[in-house]
Formats: C-alpha cells, sequence, structure tokens
C-alpha cells in the first residue's frame, strides 16, 4: 500500500466516522461533499504542524537570534497556526466562492465572453503540472505582494495587520499571527484570483500548503540567509526579519509614515522590479516602534492573548485607540 493510499483511507475513514454523521445531525447534508475536501486540507494541516515542529522547533534552538523572552507568546502564536493551517478560514472562502464564481463564468458564457484562464495562454503546460503549479505559485505571489503592501499603505489596514508586527519574539508560529478580520479579506482576495486563473480546488491546497511552510521559515527565530544569489530568489528569515524590524519595515521616511520595506511574501524579485528590497546584513530586533518605552515610543498595548489582540485591533481600526498608527 502506497503513501497515498494510506492517505485516502486515513482521509475516508475521517469523513465517515466523524465528519458526514455530524454534518446529517446538523442539518448541514448540502455541504457534504465540501467537507470531503476540508478533511483533506485537515490532515495536510496536522502534517505540516508536525513538520515544523519536528524541523523549525531544533533549529530555533540551534542557531537562534535571540533568546525568546515571552513563552507564553510563541504558545499564543501558535493557537493561530493551528486555527489557519487546519483549514478554518481558506478553505470556506475557496468552497464559498467557487460555485459563486461557476454562476458568474456560466452567465457570461451565454453573453459569448470567455472568462480569463491562465492554462488557456500555453495549454501545453498542462502536460508539465510541476510548472504549472510553479507559474500559479508565482502569479499568486505577485497578487500577494501588493496586498501585503496596501496592509502599510492605509491607516484602518496597518490597524488590524501591525498586530502580525507586534511579536518582539519572532519564532516558526508567528506567520499566522494576524488579525482575523484581516485574514478574511485575504482569503476572500486569495481565493478569487485563484478561481479565476483557472486553480482546482486540490490545486490550491497544495499551493497555500507549499506558501505557508516557507513562510514558517522566513519567521522562524533562526539566523539563516540563503547567500549572495540566493537572497535574490527566495524570502529568507533574514530577508523577512528585516520586514519586521523595528522602524524599517512598516516605517518608510523616518517616523509616522506608513510604508517599509521586503512586503514580498515569497519571492524578493517583486520587491527588485518595485523599488521595496532592503538587503540588510543584520538580523534585527523585531517590533513597532510605539511599543517602545518613551521617549522612543509609546509603550503602546497590541494585547497579550489572543481575543485582546484581536480586540485592540478592531478599536485601532475604527480609531478608538488614539495614538499613532506607526
Amino acid at each position: 500500500m502506497t503513501i497515498s493510499d494510506l492517505f485516502t483511507n486515513l482521509q475516508a475513514w475521517i469523513f465517515e466516522t466523524i465528519v458526514q454523521p455530524a454534518m446529517f445531525h446538523l442539518g448541514l447534508g448540502e455541504f457534504v461533499e465540501d467537507a470531503f475536501e476540508g478533511v483533506e486540507w485537515f490532515i495536510l494541516g496536522v502534517l505540516q504542524l508536525i513538520v515544523l515542529f519536528l524541523i523549525l522547533r531544533p533549529l530555533e534552538a540551534w542557531v537562534p537570534v535571540h533568546e525568546i523572552k515571552n513563552r507564553y507568546a510563541r504558545w499564543n502564536d501558535f493557537i493561530y497556526t493551528a486555527l489557519h493551517r487546519l483549514g478554518a478560514f481558506s478553505i470556506l472562502v475557496f468552497f464559498v466562492l467557487d460555485p459563486l464564481l461557476d454562476q458568474l463564468t456560466a452567465m457570461l458564457h451565454l453573453q459569448g465572453v470567455n472568462p480569463f484562464n491562465l492554462e488557456n495562454i500555453w495549454p501545453d503546460m498542462l502536460q508539465y503540472p510541476v510548472l504549472l503549479f510553479l507559474v500559479y505559485l508565482v502569479v499568486l505571489d505577485f497578487f500577494d505582494y501588493w496586498y501585503h503592501r496596501a496592509e502599510h499603505q492605509f491607516n484602518w489596514w496597518w490597524a488590524l495587520h501591525s498586530l502580525h508586527h507586534s511579536q518582539r519574539d519572532m519564532n516558526l508560529w508567528s506567520d499566522n499571527r494576524n488579525h482575523l478580520l484581516d485574514d478574511f479579506l485575504r482569503d476572500i482576495y486569495m481565493g478569487l484570483i485563484a478561481i479565476v486563473i483557472g486553480v482546482e480546488p486540490g490545486q490550491y491546497v497544495m499551493l497555500v500548503m507549499a506558501s505557508q511552510m516557507l513562510q514558517s521559515l522566513q519567521h522562524a527565530n533562526v539566523r539563516i540567509h540563503f547567500g549572495r544569489i540566493g537572497e535574490y530568489l527566495l524570502v529568507s528569515p533574514r530577508y523577512h526579519r528585516t520586514h519586521h524590524a523595528i522602524g524599517i519595515g512598516h516605517e518608510t521616511h523616518g517616523k509616522g509614515t506608513l510604508g517599509g520595506h521586503n512586503f514580498a511574501v515569497l519571492f524578493p524579485v517583486w520587491d527588485v522590479l518595485f523599488g521595496t528590497a532592503l538587503f540588510a546584513k543584520e538580523f534585527a530586533m523585531t517590533g513597532i516602534r510605539d511599543q517602545l518605552a518613551a521617549p522612543e515610543g509609546s509603550a503602546r498595548n497590541y494585547g497579550e492573548g489572543f481575543w485582546s489582540q484581536q480586540w485592540l485591533g478592531l478599536k485601532r481600526m475604527c480609531g478608538f485607540d488614539k495614538e499613532k498608527q506607526t
């Protein structure tokens, strides 16, 4: 029996034993088919958590940038990671949007309009699944770059995204330390783009998983870079740490101006092309300037636990917290 067979059998067992009976009991039978795909996302998420812990956690102990001072904050980041890697958001958004876009596609087709599909540009690409996967990854990363850059340009958006930057002890679980509203908006945005360019649900699961694993490495507390050439090819922990550096990653032209450097999610080429790259050689300390004590900052509180962080993010977005956003 192959690994693929074992995975399929496990997926079927979980679905038939737990998920399907529960959904019929709750009156959600119409979503059973989508739930089967959700089980796949869940299993892959569990595997991600195991792999990350077995590989990145030892690396953090072996070549750390600095000692973790607040271990509770690291456990709190793990809650975010488990919530997202087990498919709580991405799979829901994708399968909600997929039927809606199918209806839109059918309507446009009746009008003689054929929506854009990446595979239509080069049909022969279907014969090279690995190449097609990489092309999808690059295209999605391009749009992710602009989403991330926008989070740093608008005060209300930065009010949400600043939660991600407020981790002073950045670690392997910090990638998913985001405001839930911000993640919801991003998943809608990325899900729509994926569907429009022709990504199938199974492909989307693997694309998201590949991106997430690389982003976990980027946020890990490890003294690692990819060398003179590699730093230009793939976002490294050092490159992304500069993005999280106090006064650098989230500021441009001095204090109080939103902006920053190194917005690329996977491929630094976008920062290079659009003038936002900063290839620093230092492993900077992370955080936001206004977290610092006076006179450098204002000792702003971004919350210690999950719910306080979510609540304070909403307050910042709505202007109830009158301190500066940077």
